[in-house]
């Protein structure tokens, strides 16, 4: 019982607690850019479900803490359901109403009557607002801690290997993949994870020499501690720079934000990378995650700050540190999938207002019911493959199998 008590409070705390400040930031974005254009707000809620605590404020907005942590929302005035894009007739229906209780003078404090233009940005804030969550995590952490670059230098080479094929020798320093320069091992690391079966152009530095090869990962099955078993490409070959090639940086914080931003634009360059390739057949999706997957991985995080040093302090600091790194890369994430042209997400919404300003109405409410049904099913099937990828992971299946044998 204790056991399982110590796992809850590893694995789906820290995730419930992220998820929570990510998500709020995510509709503070919404909140305040339809304030700043008048917009009138009945409610903001951290959580869902039934309220632990609420009150108002002399706006009339209610501020709501609700019991079930897993985001919260901003519910606008007039909201009549999820899609928050009526058609014509809803939109006669709802001036009507305001008309008759509060006079035509309240309609243009009301979403829906605002220009297209400044909906597409109410919407369009939410993600944004993740991208800035994530950029000023990573430029403070830039600023205050610094990182640390280490060269690419090939320490070893595996025999039979595609390294080995390709002519690698021990000592090469890789410079740039396919004329992108890399200065880091881990973005070396990166890319040829992500690019399994895909031969790839390596510029190596031999001595006074710039050396060409070619090189193609093969697809590897490994057990991540973090992502679980996952496919990735490897070249069969270990990186590891002399001691006077390490370099530890701390950025001024001008620089460290053009970090920053430039850290989100890799995230989301792999991201759309790796989605290519999945579309394409040449990725499996293993490495896509659902709730279980993140929920393991924020555990198996916070479990590996726990374990680097038995010291408190700096445990609790090493804790508090993985957790905010943890938080930068998911608020991409959710960022990145609310972006998605699916009518259920903001992207869906941009979608429908993109093609208001071109056709100078809303779309049919027929059409946005079988879109928004399509969404629904679309997510539904997403979080299910993702959900399968996390038990597969786990080693339910095998688990159960077991059980029954």
């Amino acid at each position: 019982m204790l056991d399982a008590l110590g796992q809850v409070l590893i694995y789906v705390v820290p995730f419930l607690l992220v998820l929570t400040v990510i998500v709020t930031i995510h509709e503070l974005g919404h909140f305040w850019t339809a304030r700043a254009f008048g917009v009138k707000v009945e409610r903001f809620s951290i959580g869902f479900g039934r309220a632990i605590l609420s009150r108002k404020d002399r706006h009339g907005i209610e501020w709501r803490l609700a019991w079930l942590p897993l985001g919260g929302y901003v519910k606008f005035a007039g909201d009549m359901d999820a899609s928050s894009v009526p058609d014509h007739k809803g939109l006669a229906e709802l001036r009507g109403r305001i008309e008759r209780e509060e006079g035509a003078g309240a309609v243009g404090d009301y979403f829906h009557f605002k220009p297209v233009w400044q909906r597409a940005l109410i919407v369009a804030a939410g993600p944004f607002a993740n991208f800035v969550l994530a950029t000023l995590i990573f430029a403070v952490l830039f600023a205050t801690l610094g990182v640390q670059q280490a060269p690419p230098r090939v320490a070893t080479v595996a025999p039979d290997g595609p390294a080995a094929a390709a002519g690698f020798q021990a000592n090469d320093l890789i410079t740039a993949i396919d004329g992108r320069r890399i200065e880091d091992a881990n973005e070396m690391i990166r890319i040829v994870s992500l690019n399994a079966g895909e031969p790839l152009v390596f510029t190596v530095e031999r001595g006074e020499r710039l050396v060409e090869l070619i090189a193609t990962p093969a697809r590897t099955v490994e057990n991540d501690p973090v992502a679980g078993r996952v496919t990735v490409g490897r070249i069969g070959l270990e990186v590891g720079a002399r001691r006077d090639e390490v370099r530890f940086i701390r950025y001024d914080p001008l620089t460290a934000v053009g970090r920053g931003v430039a850290e989100v634009g890799d995230v989301i360059g792999t991201t759309l990378h790796y989605l290519g390739r999945l579309v394409t057949g040449r990725e499996s999706g293993d490495q896509l995650s659902g709730p279980l997957g993140i929920a393991k991985a924020s555990g198996a995080l916070t479990d590996q700050a726990a374990n680097a040093n038995p010291d408190p302090m700096f445990t609790a600091l090493n804790i508090l540190l993985t957790l905010v790194q943890f938080a930068a890369i998911l608020s991409i994430g959710i960022g990145f999938i609310n972006l998605m042209p699916i009518p259920v997400l903001d992207g869906g919404h941009l979608v429908f207002y993109g093609y208001e300003a071109v056709a100078g109405k809303p779309v049919a409410a027929g059409v946005q019911e079988a879109g928004y049904r399509v969404g629904l099913a679309l997510l539904a099937a997403l979080m299910l493959f993702a959900t399968w990828n996390d038990l597969q992971k786990l080693n339910l299946f095998r688990f159960l199998g077991g059980l029954a044998s």
